[in-house]
């Protein structure tokens, strides 16, 4: 991967993991992303998982040629990207460490046996750092998504090192659209934390950035405008897209019906739509397009007095990440005592700024004609 005359590539690509963070499938791996700067002094931006240290360590070998590294920047203290500091040390005593206090605290705790006395660089937030004609300008970014994490701008060739802002799910190289698997992992991994990504867009708002070097995924560069507008909408929690996501369970398939019957009104007025059966699919993609739409329609049984547990494991990602500012509406289905529509609502309550769409539809057992006149009233409000 080229990234210009002075900053070279080290990263590695992991193609054999199936779940990121222990959760989130990714079928098209995974990258672990390092940068090398050469100039009077090299630096080196980030490390990689430890079950990479090898691979990594020669990338690194390779995109010194032959210099020695200075610093190695710390930006990021997740095991995913600071696994293999203590291998990179072993091989290159001399290098000063730079981070902010934080960070060091952290290292300590991951690497309690690593002796870093007269190898540390203590960096505050808006420090700079000359390294010949490339001067670094150091932005805290607490809580995208750790509480050390900062992030690195080269004033001299506008690169932003963005740690895992802007990151997505899969090995670098990947063909595939950015936007669909950078909105699963940001709403996944940093979207609780709307607020601390404000912070960070405004901070580097100061900067002429040409070119965003992230740890996961794609090096981006052109016209940054639309990756700046995605997470200036996700961030804010604005909806990205008009439109209705159904989420649905169902034990023996009349709740399905009742989807099925609201999908095909919502497509004939043409209100775009997607659906999922949450027992089935992936967890994390009905997540990020619950984040996505405008409208949110839960459909579930009721299961032990509660809710059917899919959904409310659904209930509770959404929560879990402030999800706010959309339409929902419900569908409850029950045959002696239905309880869905009341669990749901409860859940959602600590929502802000939710549209309560009515009716609530209300099954019992099964589809009644009156069932599907609801269903269409439902549909007309939320085309």
């Amino acid at each position: 991967m080229y990234i210009s005359e002075h900053i070279r590539y080290a990263g590695v690509n992991d193609l054999k993991i199936d779940l990121f963070e222990g959760q989130y499938a990714v079928p098209h791996g995974m990258s672990y992303h390092s940068y090398v700067l050469r100039d009077g002094q090299s630096v080196v931006f980030d490390t990689v998982d430890a079950a990479f240290s090898e691979e990594w360590l020669t990338n690194v070998a390779d995109a010194l040629d032959g210099a020695s590294p200075d610093y190695l920047v710390v930006q990021h203290m997740e095991p995913d990207h600071s696994g293999s500091l203590a291998a990179f040390l072993s091989q290159y005593p001399q290098t000063v460490v730079v981070a902010n206090a934080k960070t060091f605290t952290m290292m300590a705790n991951f690497f309690p046996s690593l002796a870093l006395e007269g190898r540390k660089h203590v960096v505050a937030n808006g420090d700079t750092l000359s390294v010949g004609t490339h001067v670094l300008h150091f932005i805290f970014a607490p809580m995208v998504h750790w509480p050390e994490v900062m992030v690195t701008y080269e004033e001299t060739e506008k690169v932003l090192f963005s740690a895992d802002a802007f990151g997505k799910f899969g090995a670098a190289g990947t063909d595939e659209p950015w936007v669909e698997e950078a909105r699963r992992y940001y709403i996944g991994i940093v979207g609780k934390y709307g607020m601390q990504v404000q912070a960070l867009l405004r901070a580097v708002a100061q900067f002429d950035i040409r070119m965003i070097c992230p740890l996961h995924g794609e090096v981006l560069s052109g016209d940054l405008s639309e990756y700046l507008r995605l997470y200036q909408t996700w961030s804010s929690y604005q909806p990205e897209t008009d439109g209705t996501i159904i989420a649905y369970t169902s034990v023996y398939g009349h709740t399905r019906q009742a989807v099925a019957y609201l999908e095909t009104r919502l497509r004939e007025s043409g209100c775009p739509c997607v659906v999922y059966d949450l027992a089935r699919c992936d967890m994390s993609r009905a997540v990020a397009d619950a984040f996505r739409y405008s409208s949110l329609v839960l459909a579930t049984t009721t299961y032990n007095a509660d809710i059917f547990p899919p959904m409310r494991q659904f209930i509770e990602h959404l929560t879990a990440r402030n999800y706010q500012k959309r339409k929902v509406g419900l569908i409850e289905n029950g045959s002696w005592a239905p309880t869905a529509a009341k669990v749901m609502r409860e859940m959602l309550s600590g929502a802000k700024d939710l549209v309560w769409i009515e009716p609530t539809v209300r099954i019992l057992s099964s589809l009644k004609d009156d069932d599907l006149h609801s269903i269409q009233e439902l549909a007309q409000a939320l085309a």
